[in-house]
């Protein structure tokens, strides 16, 4: 049976610094030799990294507990603790940490392709080289090593797309997936093919649009009807939507209003997204006029006709596609830009306020 890996409990701890030592010198014609007891080492630190290869929390589901190593423990002649290592745990894009008690959003991955340091590593404890004085030549004092900390997270993953295929089972997501991309998605003719979401890169020139086949929704998939309701919080993470429409079927004029109703039941702000309507099978018998029907009952849409087995309309939804992630894109910049010059503006505020009480 197929599984998609989308959550995921860990429990994650850095590692305890190394006690410090007390030792003194003990060495050939020096008759008083003094403290060289060295630090311990820092603890290692609890990493998470972005691998662009991960699909899904799998990895995290087999190994729920993590834990980097302690520091050494210092040593004599002045000798400091190795530190410990630090604890790498790789995420895909897209992925959410949260406290698993409290909720609480720590770090959202939807941007970052690099590393995160979530918890450091406790401090290494002093020897007692450090605390010689003039009035204490032999101290017998050293630190211990500060401890490590724990933490119980809950991680999520948000497929990353810039383009979202919706539709009702059967409706031909899968197989415009197929013909647009390298993913090799199930196709056959029976509803619910798609258990997992798929995703395929769409290469354009030198332009990669990811594509991402969401399994089909059905009416009431917001209430917790059939496959879409556990996928529809992946549909909220991509730029902008496709809904496939299946021109043979029954419900073609209907099918547009129940699945944005769906979507505006789980959240809003997902039919406010960039969107374009594919009437699918166009290569079937009568199917032409009911594209023709389906504009003219969704005039304020933008609404293309397609067919993946003759290639009808692929070369024109592949642009629209392109179009589509380009004004996301743009559109993200722009709010990007405004928000550090808020930031600028905030913070130049704050700088003339202190010099004006001076």
């Amino acid at each position: 049976m197929e599984k998609f890996a989308d959550e995921a409990y860990i429990e994650v701890s850095s590692g305890a610094g190394g006690n410090g030592c007390v030792s003194f010198r003990r060495e050939k014609y020096v008759p008083k030799g003094g403290p060289s007891g060295g630090d311990g080492g820092r603890g290692g630190d609890v990493v998470f990294v972005v691998r662009r290869n991960l699909r899904t929390l799998a990895h995290l589901r087999y190994r729920q507990r993590f834990k980097a190593e302690n520091g050494r423990d210092g040593e004599g002649s002045q000798r400091y603790g190795r530190n410990g290592a630090d604890v790498i745990i790789p995420v895909p894009p897209g992925t959410v940490l949260k406290d698993a008690g409290t909720g609480e959003l720590i770090r959202d991955f939807s941007r970052d392709e690099g590393s995160f340091v979530f918890l450091k590593g406790g401090n290494g404890g002093w020897g007692n080289v450090h605390f010689k004085s003039s009035v204490n030549q032999a101290p017998r004092k050293a630190l211990p090593g500060k401890i490590g900390r724990k933490r119980q997270l809950r991680v999520e993953l948000r497929i990353l797309a810039d383009i979202g295929l919706v539709g009702f089972p059967n409706a031909g997501k899968s197989s415009l997936l197929d013909r647009f991309t390298n993913a090799r998605p199930k196709i056959a003719p029976y509803p619910f093919t798609t258990k997992i979401p798929n995703l395929g890169v769409l290469t354009l020139d030198d332009r990669d649009i990811i594509l991402a086949d969401i399994p089909g929704l059905i009416e009431g998939a917001s209430g917790g009807l059939g496959l879409g309701i556990r996928f529809l919080k992946h549909i909220s993470r991509t730029a902008a939507l496709a809904f496939l429409i299946d021109l043979s079927a029954d419900n073609y004029r209907e099918a547009f209003g129940i699945l944005s109703r769906e979507l505006a039941a789980y959240s809003p702000e997902l039919v406010r997204k960039r969107r374009v309507i594919l009437g699918t099978k166009t290569d079937l018998e009568g199917a032409a006029e009911r594209l023709e029907e389906l504009k003219a009952a969704l005039a304020g849409e933008r609404v293309l006709g397609l067919s993946v087995f003759s290639g009808e309309g692929l070369s024109e939804t592949a642009a629209v596609f392109a179009a589509l992630a380009d004004a996301a894109a743009a559109e993200d910049g722009t709010a990007a830009a405004a928000a550090d010059a808020d930031a600028d503006a905030t913070g130049a505020e704050d700088v003339s306020g202190g010099a004006g009480g001076l």
